[in-house]
């Protein structure tokens, strides 16, 4: 016969054992939330080599296409991912998950062209388009409840739906291209967005490859054409794209007589060419 005392520990001893399983399952939770990018940051760390003294990256595709499921399975967990689960998440989260989802797609993009005999040597991703259309308005992205293209998720979820108004997203996402950015050898984070976001500037503005003053004129990436406009909205202060400039005059090497003069607007500013070939691993 069981004694009261004997039932109350049982009844202890249940309370606790419940009371571990909650804890357990609320961690597992937690911990799969916080992996969701885990995927695809290890195929980063993996198939992503630094190059042009860390500028640049280039990217093993063929070694990506080995490890495809890996791939597709992380592109499964954002599919999975709700519009109203992300509409709950603060910002830094929102908009890690959307760069990462833009260069995992893209790659994707890549990767599962490959097996294509029409592309088996694909030099650019440009050749992926059409004359009608152009591989970044491809509908192909399964995204927070639609089917999107790349253009769908810059333009359209990062840069125009004003949640986030930070024009350095554009040395975040990753075009396939020899000019574009580096693909960052890691995933984004919320907890470390904001200095992934500073490095991958400097990096991008200090290549003098890309971005160099040379006497009276300031020789900058064509994305700075493009995206001009991003540039002036209001970051950090910058209303203009000189203002922005000035705030990385150490990153782009900028004597003090420079920096005056694009103080003054009276600094020359040339556009140089974008080279479009694939960001491909030699």
């Amino acid at each position: 016969m069981v004694t009261a005392p004997q039932l109350k520990v049982l009844e202890y001893t249940r309370r606790v054992s419940l009371a571990l399983v909650v804890v357990t399952a609320l961690s597992s939770f937690s911990s799969h939330a916080q992996n969701l990018h885990s995927d695809w940051h290890n195929l980063l760390k993996k198939h992503v080599i630094t190059i042009n003294n860390g500028h640049s990256t280039a990217v093993d595709y063929a070694a990506i296409k080995r490890d495809h499921a890996q791939l597709k399975h992380y592109l499964d967990a954002l599919t999975a991912v709700t519009q109203s689960e992300f509409d709950a998440w603060q910002k830094p989260k929102q908009l890690a998950f959307l760069i990462n989802a833009y260069n995992a797609f893209t790659v994707e993009l890549i990767v599962s062209n490959l097996a294509n005999k029409k592309y088996h040597n694909l030099k650019s991703i440009k050749d992926l388009g059409s004359f009608f259309s152009s591989p970044w308005r491809k509908k192909f992205v399964p995204l927070l409840g639609k089917t999107r293209s790349l253009d769908d998720i810059e333009h359209g979820l990062i840069r125009g739906s004003g949640n986030y108004n930070d024009p350095r997203i554009h040395f975040a996402v990753n075009c396939a291209s020899i000019s574009c950015p580096a693909l960052r050898e890691q995933a984004y984070t919320a907890n470390e967005l904001e200095y992934q976001l500073h490095q991958q500037t400097v990096r991008f503005l200090s290549d003098t490859t890309r971005n160099f003053a040379q006497g009276n004129t300031l020789n900058i990436s064509a994305i700075f054409k493009w995206y001009g406009d991003d540039f002036a909205q209001g970051f950090n202060g910058a209303n203009t794209l000189q203002q922005f400039f000035l705030q990385y005059s150490d990153a782009l090497k900028l004597i003090p007589a420079q920096q005056k003069a694009l103080k003054n607007d009276d600094m020359k500013v040339k556009f140089l060419d974008y080279n479009w070939d694939l960001n491909a691993r030699q």
